[in-house]
Formats: structure tokens, C-alpha cells, sequence
């Protein structure tokens, strides 16, 4: 179903786009600015990885860098064909907890990173909106703004209020959700253990910030190659929403799903579609580039990880 909904998403998209004036913008697009794009869009993955190792230091799982660069490379090369991000966070989470035996910390620490990424999304969008919503009027910009924020508050909620938790659990009453029940308790108590730890939390949420900051970036200067000149505060406020739909697990690495979501933001912006369509494919470029070095380092490692796996790591 996945798939079909990104097939029929791309034929309908191009079937709308003048694909030879596509094309041409696409190859007239200035070089220099999409090559410093794609540092740029890399930078925001160091910032990922950086987020994630700092997660399972607080968590207690002493791991080398070079073990978390292999799990988040594979994370990364299998969230482009899987659903949506969600994908590549199943991968690295049964990497490691195959590697570490501990799954519910590792686990936990995947959750939290997503969740951290979240947060920073919600967080870029409103700022943005305070600071630009002169240029923002339209109803559907507003009421997917109020959606993502109330989604982020309800989740925070159920997560961090043990009231809300309680009931929640009290709802899982039948014996048969017995094991599910266990299941939900104890990844609570581990995400739950990271409230206690301010410091991580904090500089978790400003490294998110920054990444989502980098996202939208990168998104400006793909625009600005393709001869886009609008004001950059649209990116701010439109390329967090995007992202936040693409999460939905609904499409293969958000493929047509992005796409369709960016040519209709930017169209209240001004953007002719093709050129949209344009800046959405060359930002997907660098998605399936990393992607595929990601898979290379992932693939490589393979007989590594199998000696490993026998190992029994240093953990504290």
C-alpha cells in the first residue's frame, strides 16, 4: 500500500509538471549552491549522530563511535525504502539491541531521539511563525501548524505525566494484553529515567533545534541555486511541516509524499510548481546520495558486526 501511495503520488506530480521544463531547470541549476546544499544537508546528519550517542551515554551503553556510525548508517540506508524515518529507527534499534542485549535502553534512546526531533521541529515552526506570520495567512498553514502542536503536547503528555500514564495502562486491562502491557511499562520506566537527567534533555532539544534550523537551510539553498528568490523565513515555517507529514508512515522514505506537500506549501508562497518540484527532487537527491553511503558502510560491516555479536561489550 506504501508503495502504491508513492507510485501514484510521483505519476500524478509529473503528469501535472511540464517534465522537459523539469528537467531544464533542474540541469541549469547553479552547481556551486547545490554542492554547499549537500554539506550542508550532511552536517545536519553529524548533528543526528551526535544527538543519538549522547542519548545512550546518558542510557549507560558505552559503545565506540565507530559501532554507532555503522547502526545510524544503516538506519539511514533502510529509512529511504521502508516507512518513512520510522523504517530506519526499527533497523538501528535491533542493531544495537542485538549487539548491546539491551533492548529496552536502546530502544528508549531511539524514541527519545525521534521525539527530541520532533521537539525541535515544533519548536523552529512556531519561532518562525512569531517572527514571520505577516507572511503566513492562510488557514491550512495554520490549522497543520496547530496540528503537529497539539500531536507534540498530547505525546509529551502521555510520556512524561505518570496520571495520563496510569490511565493509559489501566485501558490495557485485558489478559491477553498482558505482554504488550509489560512491554509499554517498561520502555515508560526507561524514557521516563531521562526526565531525571535535565542536562541531556536540554542539550538534546538545542542540538534538534539546530538540525531542524540546518533542514530548512538546506532546503533555501537548494532554491536559491534554482533561482528561487523568496524570503527565507517561508522555510522556517513550511519545511517543518513538510517533515512532520512525511514522518507518516504512509510512503516508502516519504517518496511522492514530499514532493506533493512542497509544491502545495510553496504555492502559497508564490513558487511555481515546477520549480518546487525541482527543489523537493534535488533535496530527495541528497537523501538517496547519503543514503547510499550509509548502505555501503552498513553492507561493508556485515562480517564485523557477526564477530561482535559474540562479544560481550563493556557496558556500565
Amino acid at each position: 500500500m506504501r508503495i502504491s501511495i508513492s507510485i501514484i503520488l510521483l505519476i500524478f506530480l509529473f503528469k501535472q509538471a511540464d517534465k522537459k521544463n523539469l528537467f531544464e531547470i533542474i540541469k541549469q541549476a547553479d552547481k556551486v549552491l547545490l554542492f554547499l546544499s549537500g554539506l550542508v544537508f550532511f552536517f545536519g546528519y553529524i548533528l543526528c549522530l551526535w544527538r543519538w550517542e549522547m542519548l545512550l551515554k546518558a542510557a549507560k551503553i558505552k559503545l565506540p563511535l565507530k559501532r554507532i556510525i555503522i547502526s545510524f548508517s544503516g538506519g539511514i540506508f533502510f529509512s529511504l525504502f521502508l516507512p518513512s524515518t520510522i523504517g530506519g529507527d526499527l533497523v538501528r534499534s535491533i542493531d544495537l539491541s542485538a549487539h548491546t542485549n539491551r533492548p529496552r535502553e536502546v530502544v528508549a534512546t531511539v524514541l527519545l531521539d525521534r521525539l527530541s526531533g520532533y521537539v525541535g521541529l515544533v519548536i523552529v515552526t512556531l519561532l518562525a511563525l512569531f517572527l514571520g506570520g505577516k507572511f503566513v495567512q492562510d488557514k491550512s498553514i495554520l490549522l497543520s501548524i496547530t496540528i503537529i502542536t497539539a500531536l507534540l503536547i498530547s505525546i509529551l503528555l502521555v510520556l512524561f505525566n505518570e496520571f495520563l500514564y496510569s490511565k493509559i495502562n489501566k485501558l490495557l486491562h485485558s489478559p491477553s494484553a498482558g505482554k504488550i502491557r509489560n512491554a509499554i511499562k517498561n520502555l515508560h520506566q526507561e524514557i521516563y529515567y531521562f526526565k531525571q537527567n535535565k542536562k541531556v534533555m536540554l542539550n538534546s532539544l538545542i542540538i534538534s533545534v539546530f538540525g531542524q534550523a540546518i533542514s530548512s537551510l538546506t532546503f533555501y539553498i537548494i532554491s536559491l541555486s534554482l533561482g528561487i528568490k523568496i524570503n527565507l523565513i517561508y522555510f522556517f515555517i513550511f519545511i517543518p511541516i513538510i517533515g512532520a507529514i512525511t514522518m507518516l508512515p504512509i510512503s516508502i522514505g516519504g517518496l511522492g509524499l514530499r514532493d506533493a506537500t512542497t509544491i502545495f506549501f510553496f504555492a502559497k508562497a508564490g513558487v511555481n510548481k515546477d520549480l518546487a518540484f525541482a527543489m523537493s527532487l534535488l533535496n530527495f537527491f541528497f537523501i538517496v546520495l547519503y543514503a547510499a553511503i550509509g548502505g555501503i558502510i552498513y553492507a561493508l560491516t556485515v562480517h564485523h558486526r557477526r564477530l561482535q555479536h559474540h562479544k560481550s561489550p563493556q557496558l556500565h
